[in-house]
């Protein structure tokens, strides 16, 4: 595999993921308890003996540079070949803009490849949970001497509008080619995953094909190029929701998950800080949950994801919900049905998730938040005795003051005023003035003055050197 190069597109907003992406990049988003998503297509690189790797960022770059840094974690941190990180820049003549889609991200940084000496080019994306061993995968786009082979699987039906559906010959060439249909007529989708050979890229990116799927591959099966499909049968997840975010992580809590972290062979590699040993205490409770380093678990644990540093204390209770870094449940409280971001502060006997009504939707994000996930940003402060209901959204950095009663209603959205105005300067741009007036009308009333101070002496805020950004 030392002829062949890995480009991985890491600049996705993902804006799908509600909060989650909204300070980071799609794929330096948490998973898993102590992984972030790009860590599983940089492990399958380097399980797959690659060791050439470049990776585009662009949108909010900083935690994944933090993350992934010299890339020693995957054994990239090379004189020759290993990890780069690549964002768009401004070149003489050439107007400046961000990459305008896929294909020209590639065709923006073709000097990078072509100074590589590899003839064969993996395209990959960031923001997908997957195993894979890409040697059979370029081994066969050898094999039929292809301009490009892509990656297929079959999906639900109902997953199918998001992708690019395509048909087979006998021969594995693919003959039609559908992208995010309407009315999908084939369950058989690609999974953004192409080997190219450096002289198609060459032939076939230009400036009026921004994106793969969209452009590139329509142009280049009706130009006749040779185009083949790989089919792949293992674990793959497209975790750009928060349903299917939510779902992919309490699936790993099952006997026999169908993505097994603990496979010797096929190691997920991740930066990690050193922390002490996970600690469940004389009055804990866990069942069926996966506990990270550095953990403190004194309540109850069930069915539930917790990152590196996450404290349950006493009487508190964790029920299918997944807590992010450093993270803290005080006395009495409870999560259910949740996702917390880094570092959020649970007060003495608030609810985080209450109530059977799943179908009213976030008023703010009815596409986003419909299934009765509640999420709260980073560094929120709950307070105390607060009880939120379902698809609810807290704001990063939400404190007391920003609670206009201790009840919090299922569909309802708890933000600081910054973000407010944030919000509102974006809606006059596109002329929006009746909500501008509405998001600025009356100021929120303090419900727990002290709550602030309830996550002074929990653990977040240590941000060592092995899990820095966001």
């Amino acid at each position: 595999m030392k002829r062949t190069l890995a480009v991985i597109l890491a600049g996705g907003e993902g804006e799908r993921l509600s909060i989650l992406s909204s300070l980071r990049a799609k794929p330096a988003v948490p998973f898993g308890g102590k992984y972030r998503i790009i860590d599983f297509t940089l492990s399958n690189c380097v399980n797959s003996d690659i060791d050439n790797v470049v990776v585009l960022t662009q949108y909010n770059p900083r935690s994944l540079n933090d993350h992934i840094g010299a890339g020693r974690p995957w054994d990239l941190d090379r004189n020759y070949g290993g990890v780069r990180m690549l964002q768009p820049y401004i070149a003489r003549g050439r107007v400046a803009e961000w990459y305008r889609g896929s294909a020209d991200a590639v065709l923006q940084n073709l000097n990078v490849i072509e100074q590589a000496s590899a003839d064969a080019v993996l395209v990959l994306a960031a923001d997908h949970i997957y195993k894979m061993d890409y040697q059979p995968f370029v081994a066969a786009h050898r094999r039929h001497r292809a301009d490009v082979t892509i990656a297929v699987r079959r999906v639900p039906l109902a997953d199918a509008t998001r992708m690019g559906i395509l048909a087979l010959d006998e021969d594995d060439r693919i003959v039609e080619w559908h992208e995010k249909p309407r009315q999908p007529k084939s369950d058989l989708a690609s999974m953004g995953v192409y080997v190219f050979s450096k002289r198609a890229l060459h032939r076939w990116l230009t400036d009026t094909r921004p994106d793969f799927g969209l452009d590139v591959i329509p142009a280049m099966i009706e130009g006749g190029a040779r185009v083949y499909g790989y089919r792949f049968n293992g674990y793959w997840q497209d975790v750009g929701t928060i349903q299917s975010y939510w779902e992919a992580n309490l699936a790993l809590l099952s006997d026999a998950p169908e993505l097994d972290l603990y496979d010797r062979e096929w190691i997920i590699h991740t930066r990690s800080e050193e922390r002490a040993p996970a600690k469940i205490g004389a009055t804990a409770q866990v069942h069926r949950s996966l506990i990270s380093h550095g953990c403190v678990i004194n309540g109850s644990v069930v069915n539930s994801v917790l990152s590196p540093g996450v404290v349950v204390d006493v009487g508190a209770v964790v029920r299918d919900s997944i807590i992010l870094f450093d993270s803290v449940v005080r006395p009495g409280a409870v999560v259910d049905r949740a996702i917390l971001d880094k570092e959020v502060a649970v007060g003495p006997g608030a609810i985080v998730g209450e109530g059977t009504d799943y179908d009213i939707v976030n008023r703010r994000e009815p596409g986003r938040l419909n299934t009765g996930i509640t999420v709260v940003g980073k560094r929120a402060v709950i307070p105390r005795g607060v009880r939120i209901g379902r698809n609810v959204l807290i704001g990063e950095g939400a404190r007391a003051a920003d609670f206009v009663s201790r009840v919090v209603r299922s569909g309802s959205t708890v933000e600081r005023p910054r973000e407010r105005v944030a919000r509102v300067g974006t809606r006059a741009r596109v002329g929006d003035a009746s909500g501008a007036r509405e998001a600025l009308a009356g100021e929120p009333n303090p419900v727990d003055p002290e709550a602030d101070t309830a996550g002074k002496s929990r653990s977040g805020g240590r941000r060592a050197s092995g899990e820095m950004g966001d």
